[in-house]
């Protein structure tokens, strides 16, 4: 549980800081469009995801593990980072973009959730090791 934590912590802070990078060059989260450049947000929950579920099976497993193990390992990744990152986007909507529609954001956050399921999805499937078990 303390490599998720870690590893969740760390996407949070990297996922809240996006938003305050993002709004420093001129993006914001006000409308239904979505820039291209906002696209590179994906690569933080991937790298965090793949990294981390990664060295939970080199260091904790001992370099053998199973889908299901993979795929619980990066959804309490997730869980832990999305939190941070909400928390993060509480602060952004409250204090810094006050004219964003909490709608349209809350839409990206429905939207990073499913990109999320994916991601674990697939990286569980990348890394897993095991395959004559369920487990």
């Amino acid at each position: 549980m303390r490599n998720a934590f870690v590893t969740g912590l760390i996407l949070g802070i990297l996922s809240g800081t996006w938003l305050f990078i993002m709004r420093s060059f001129g993006y914001n989260s006000t409308g239904n469009h979505v820039s291209p450049v906002e696209y590179l947000s994906l690569l933080i929950p991937f790298c965090g995801v793949y990294f981390g579920v990664k060295r939970y099976r080199d260091d904790d497993k001992q370099g053998e593990i199973g889908f299901f193990d993979a795929l619980f390992q990066s959804f309490r990744i997730l869980l832990i980072g999305g939190l941070f990152a909400c928390l993060a986007g509480i602060v952004y909507i409250n204090y810094f973009d006050m004219a964003s529609n909490l709608f349209a954001f809350s839409g990206r956050l429905f939207g990073g959730l499913v990109i999320g399921i994916l991601i674990c999805l697939g990286v569980s499937a990348a890394l897993m090791n095991k395959s004559s078990k369920l487990n």
